[in-house]
């Protein structure tokens, strides 16, 4: 595998407090890397600074041999889709047209799109399960409907590179494996996945590489078998879970609250 994404010495502080220091991470072409760490570990910072949302005190971010402000914004926005967390639609337009606000990058308009946009439309739509919701409003959609097609958005930019933030927390179970199942497809594809989670047991089935952030520094980083041990559990989230292996792959069931961690 190429290394698509890399951070060497990041730093980054926000509002005169150091978030994230000294973060040496890397993030693989054809792998889902997934992000995990308690409560104020600096997920989504880290995350926004791969999508050059936040800009770092020190230290250098990488899209393959190229540093990250070397790239226009529409080089940028081209390579790199972000999927932020909670995101909303403000305004009541077609579910059609919101998923085709993917192809912007491209110069593409929803309402002129080429075929190779419109076929790409098209298939992150069904791949998120909106296909016969073209012409729905976003504004008569339910919360998890709305979050599939803010999904969509993403998945129609053909990015090689995705940013997710929490993708799947907005989802019931059922949804919350198939959006995975769909990052998966899109790694395996050939593109660098990148994603904050919460559920440490979704993270350990369907990673290929872990990143534990506990804070603002990287406690460890690879497979999930050699990320979620017993002891780094309880270090760093304060539980016991039961660990087991299934069709080679990891699964982790969150068991009890030990010892004195701080609650969220």
């Amino acid at each position: 595998m190429t290394t698509a994404l890399r951070t060497q010495d990041l730093h980054v502080r926000l509002g005169g407090r150091t978030v994230l220091a000294g973060i040496d991470v890397e993030a693989e072409a054809a792998c889902l890397t997934v992000v995990i760490g308690p409560n104020g570990a600096g997920k989504t910072t880290l995350l926004r600074a791969l999508a050059g949302l936040v800009a770092p005190a020190a230290g250098t971010i990488q899209v393959g041999a190229r540093r990250l402000g070397e790239l226009s914004a529409g080089e940028r926005s081209r390579t790199i889709a972000y999927l932020p967390q909670n995101g909303g639609i403000a305004w009541p337009i077609p579910v059609l047209n919101v998923a085709a606000l993917g192809r912007m990058p491209h110069a593409e308009r929803g309402d002129a799109l080429p075929e190779h946009g419109r076929r790409a439309v098209e298939a992150a739509l069904a791949a998120v399960g909106l296909r016969g919701f073209e012409t729905r409003l976003a504004s008569e959609l339910s919360g998890g409907e709305r979050a599939r097609a803010l999904l969509a958005r993403v998945l129609a930019t053909e990015a090689p590179v995705m940013l997710a933030d929490e993708p799947v927390a907005a989802f019931d179970p059922g949804y919350q494996l198939r959006v995975l199942d769909v990052l998966k497809a899109r790694a395996r594809a050939g593109a660098t996945v990148v994603t904050v989670m919460h559920d440490l047991a979704l993270a350990a089935r369907f990673a290929d590489r872990i990143i534990l952030l506990d804070g603002g520094r990287v406690v460890a980083a690879g497979t999930p078998p050699t990320v979620l041990t017993a002891s780094r559990l309880a270090e760093s989230f304060g539980m016991d879970a039961l660990i087991a292996e299934r069709d080679g792959a990891l699964v982790l069931t969150p068991w009890r609250a030990i010892g004195d961690h701080p609650s969220p």
